[in-house]
């Protein structure tokens, strides 16, 4: 028997999205919590005003959260790095699954599989000396490896000229090596096995299974299949059950525990950082919020319409606007820019906008300057 198709408006869509991400009145109490519901902060290094792991939690938790916390459980082994993702460590299991079965996690995407697996047999003998080194003398930072490759990598832009770091995050794929640790903005690193828990690994098809379902709990609603982004899919597979949403083309999956009392829904207003799940897939982000935006800081400055590392703003279910700022550490002070309306707002809203800019910055214990 088919399962039911759930009927949403983008309003629903958005009151799931955004209760899913934590980010209603009912604020989480603790980051274990917030980890947990949305399994990865991405370990962006960009500290505009915060890096963006910080600036996630706080936007759940408010002045109650310490940097402090993520950083003694990052230097504790509870949370651990992987795809430039911080998890919590007793989901790594799940992820060594796809790991011990490099590369056919590719198979769907036969010319990315094809093109990297070449790559790495070319160089075996440099991914040899690199895990030699480990073995001897891990963690290190990424300096202190051979570059011995026979063939270079064909970067796209990006990566070009470092071979060494390409071969790294592919031993990653591969379960061999792990981040361990940072020396200043240097990663270091070291064989897997000496950083990732001793858990016992799951069957693959029932750990993608498991990844799909904590996926989708942390996002609400997603599409089943969607298109390739680098670190985290934002594909959530059968998970869930299947929904529609009104104006929007194509069917959802949807977690049906955030189904009930849609109408109750309890907002607040919240300013988020660029990278953060509730507006990572763009896509997503346009179908259900009719938000425009995108993270600006790789434009040259002339071009940006709302700021390097502009914050959206959210007030409710809807993201209204964003907010220009940068902190100014040296002078104490976070420098706002400019807070830009999507629409006119209310007298309210706009009050409670600028209390949250303002609640910023004491949390970063610096003077809010604002337009």
């Amino acid at each position: 028997m088919p399962e039911a198709v759930h009927q949403l408006s983008r309003q629903d869509a958005r009151r799931i999205a955004v209760r899913a991400q934590l980010l209603d009145a009912h604020r989480p109490t603790s980051m274990e919590e917030v980890l947990e519901r949305l399994t990865l902060l991405q370990d962006d290094p960009c500290a505009a005003v915060v890096p963006s792991a910080h600036l996630v939690l706080w936007s759940r938790l408010g002045a109650a959260y310490d940097q402090r916390e993520l950083e003694e459980a990052v230097g504790s082994g509870r949370v651990v790095e992987l795809h430039q993702m911080l998890r919590p460590a007793q989901d790594i299991a799940l992820h060594r699954a796809g790991m011990a079965n490099w590369p056919a996690v590719f198979d769907n995407y036969r010319d990315v599989h094809d093109a990297i697996a070449n790559w790495m047999a070319a160089n075996d003998d440099t991914r040899r000396e690199i895990l030699e080194k480990l073995h001897d003398e891990g963690p290190v930072t990424s300096k202190a490896l051979p570059d011995t490759t026979a063939v270079p990598w064909r970067s796209s832009g990006w990566n070009g000229d470092r071979n060494v770091r390409m071969l790294l995050e592919n031993m990653v794929g591969r379960g061999e090596v792990a981040v361990a640790g940072k020396e200043g903005r240097d990663k270091l690193w070291d064989l897997a096995e000496r950083v990732y828990p001793d858990d016992p690994v799951p069957p693959l098809a029932e750990a993608v299974a498991e990844l799909e379902r904590r996926r989708l709990a942390g996002l609400g609603i997603a599409r089943g299949k969607a298109a390739v982004v680098p670190g985290e899919p934002t594909a959530v597979g059968a998970a869930g059950e299947e929904a529609v949403v009104e104006g929007v083309r194509g069917k959802w999956r949807v977690d049906p525990a955030y189904l009930e009392d849609l109408d109750g829904f309890e907002g607040r207003v919240a300013v988020i950082s660029p990278i953060d799940r509730l507006v990572i897939d763009r896509k997503r982000m346009e179908e259900i919020f009719e938000f425009d935006y995108q993270l600006e800081m790789f434009k040259p400055a002339a071009k940006r319409r709302w700021g390097y590392w502009a914050m959206p703003v959210l007030v409710g279910d809807r993201l209204v606007g964003k907010v220009d700022a940068t902190a100014e550490r040296d002078r104490g002070a976070l420098r706002v820019d400019a807070i830009h309306e999507d629409e006119p707002w209310s007298a309210k809203d706009r009050k409670a906008v600028r209390a949250e800019v303002e609640a910023l910055a004491r949390w970063l214990d610096l003077e809010p300057e604002l337009p």
